[in-house]
């Protein structure tokens, strides 16, 4: 049986900060509900999971307002990019990027407005997966149900043949990096155990049946009611829980299907959620360098979310799927609101904005040149007025090429070895004439 392994908090100058504020919600979490007789991790990472994704939800509307934005601005962008295509010397290239920033100045973003959010909210989401990844480490009122556990067991009790072959099945049983001397160490272990593991444990070692928590009830079935949700630990992966089942070491059909449903709906309500953010995106030209791309991550990804769930903690799974499905909420709201805002107003409070901060560097405050009907309009008409051109010069060609053929066959017929001789004569004459 293989499971992840995770040592007890990990450091990190960014995401150990983060990681430890969000152990702390957490564990005000666990707190608020265990008062309220619910004793569940799995309900504390959904609290959790709605609390966090509230508090990033002005970021989202502000990578939305980036979106809307990009509908406007892509038609000049194409544009450039089309002008500038194939050349690839260095004065171009800047000429494209000088370009291209203006086009974003005039609409008051920038270039990094879209990608800002994304890249502010990465190390919040490692530090989420690190705090649910290992929840005793983070969360004091769950790890004391298993200090007092750990402070049951006997002196020496790391040598003992039940401890060591349950370090081994975890793969934890590299002296060099598993100090079970240190009690976070043995935390990490009996945090992965199953039941019947720790049914092994407490027949080796029976104190442990004694151990009363605070509300007088045994610390080990605190541990395995609060890691259980709808039947299915969250230590464990669904796959472990799958294997275990068909090998006959626990387990029912009804935590079978609920380990299966985890990757699953992980799967599905990640499809979802990038399906309803793409319909408030800017339609892309198929042809595009990277559309066809795009277009195979937003089904590669909910697959390897499927993939992933089998083979990490079901807590991984829980917050996965609590995450995807509040954000089809949020993007529910958000589309609504979008689709009824005024364009040309947001881009106007988005100058005004821009043209602010340019105030405070004592720079000139930038205009826009025209709404955006009439930015759309004109790159139309620009484009109609081109593909005039374009047909009218191939019109052009293709009448000097048949007069050309006509002056040149008079006189015999077309494609005979005389009307060939002619086209030579006539070519010499007329070469003779200039």
């Amino acid at each position: 049986m293989n499971l992840v392994t995770v040592l007890t908090k990990q450091g990190g100058a960014i995401l150990g900060p983060i990681a430890d504020v969000f152990g702390i919600i957490m564990n005000w979490l666990f707190i608020m509900t265990s008062k309220m007789g619910i004793l569940n991790i799995g309900l504390c990472i959904i609290i959790f999971t709605i609390v966090t994704r509230l508090l990033l939800f002005p970021l989202t509307i502000k990578q939305q307002k980036s979106s809307k934005l990009m509908n406007v601005m892509q038609p000049e962008l194409n544009a450039i990019q089309k002008k500038y295509k194939g050349k690839e010397d260095q004065q171009s290239m800047m000429m494209m990027q000088a370009e291209t920033k203006a086009v974003y100045e005039k609409y008051g973003t920038s270039m990094m407005g879209g990608c800002l959010p994304m890249l502010i909210q990465m190390p919040i989401l490692f530090a989420l997966y690190r705090v649910i990844y290992n929840i005793p480490a983070y969360v004091s009122s769950v790890k004391n149900y298993f200090e007092m556990v750990v402070n049951a067991l006997p002196a020496g009790f790391q040598s003992n043949p039940v401890f060591t072959g349950l370090t081994e099945v975890h793969k934890m049983n590299l002296a060099e990096r598993f100090d079970f001397s240190q009690t976070n160490t043995v935390i990490d272990l009996l945090y992965k155990l199953t039941d019947k593991q720790w049914a092994e444990l407490i027949a080796e070692f029976p104190a442990l049946a004694d151990v009363a928590a605070a509300n007088g009830e045994n610390a080990v079935t605190a541990i395995h009611r609060l890691q259980n949700f709808f039947g299915v630990n969250i230590a464990y992966t669904p796959l472990t829980i799958i294997m275990d089942f068909f090998k006959g070491e626990g387990g029912s059909i009804l935590v079978v299907l609920a380990a299966l449903a985890i990757p699953v709906l992980a799967g599905l309500t990640q499809w979802y959620s990038s399906k309803l953010m793409m319909a408030g995106q800017p339609k892309q030209d198929p042809n595009a360098p990277g559309a066809g791309m795009m277009n195979q991550m937003n089904v590669m990804m909910p697959l390897m979310s499927v993939f992933f769930c089998f083979t990490f903690a079901a807590g991984i799974g829980i917050y996965w799927i609590a995450q995807s499905a509040i954000m089809i909420v949020q993007q529910w709201a958000l589309n609504a609101y979008f689709n009824k805002v005024d364009i040309d107003e947001l881009i106007q409070k988005n100058m005004e904005k821009a043209n602010r901060k340019r105030a405070k560097q004592g720079l000139p405050p930038e205009k826009m040149n025209r709404s955006a009907s009439e930015t759309l309009k004109m790159m139309q008409e620009k484009a109609d007025k081109e593909e005039e051109q374009r047909m009218a010069k191939m019109a052009k060609t293709k009448a000097i090429v048949k007069d050309s053929t006509e002056y040149y066959n008079k006189d015999a017929k077309p494609g005979s070895l005389a009307s060939k001789a002619a086209m030579v004569q006539k070519y010499n004459e007329k070469n003779n004439k200039k």
